[in-house]
């Protein structure tokens, strides 16, 4: 698939996380041994961080956004929605393939990447594109429907 490419942000729409936002870390067009269908590795997140106001203290905003968790898996091209918004998130440093076999590895990486979003979620601002800072601003956003 052209349109989802890794970087992109994606709306998962089939199973336990449908209706939450991830990012494809990698793509598989053609299939391979496991899963013969296209399929793609993405990255998201389960529970957003909670709302925060300008009133708040820097603390308290730091205790809502760690509220987020994070999910990997592998699924279908059919079951993801692209959406217009691509994230230059370091994803693919974080999850390694193998790592996802072992239950007790796949947790660290999960731990890895939540420290991941975090970060990115409180430093926003730094991102270099205005591009890519909307698409940062609209994966942390909750699906409003």
């Amino acid at each position: 698939m052209a349109i989802i490419k890794s970087g992109k942000v994606v709306i998962v729409l089939a199973g336990r996380h449908a209706g939450k936002k991830a990012v494809v870390v990698k793509t598989f067009d053609d299939g391979n041994s496991d899963k013969r269908y296209a399929h793609c590795l993405i990255a998201g997140i389960a529970r957003n961080p909670r709302k925060v106001t300008r009133s708040m203290s820097k603390a308290k905003v730091e205790k809502r956004s760690k509220v987020m968790k994070p999910f990997i898996k592998y699924v279908n091209v059919r079951h993801v929605f692209p959406t217009r918004y691509v994230v230059d998130l370091d994803v693919k440093k974080v999850i390694d393939e193998a790592d996802l076999v072992d239950p007790e590895k796949k947790t660290d990486v999960k731990k890895n990447l939540k420290k991941l979003f975090e970060d990115r979620y409180l430093n926003q601002k730094e991102v270099t594109s205005e591009k890519k800072a909307a698409g940062s601003a609209y994966f942390f956003q909750k699906l409003r429907f």
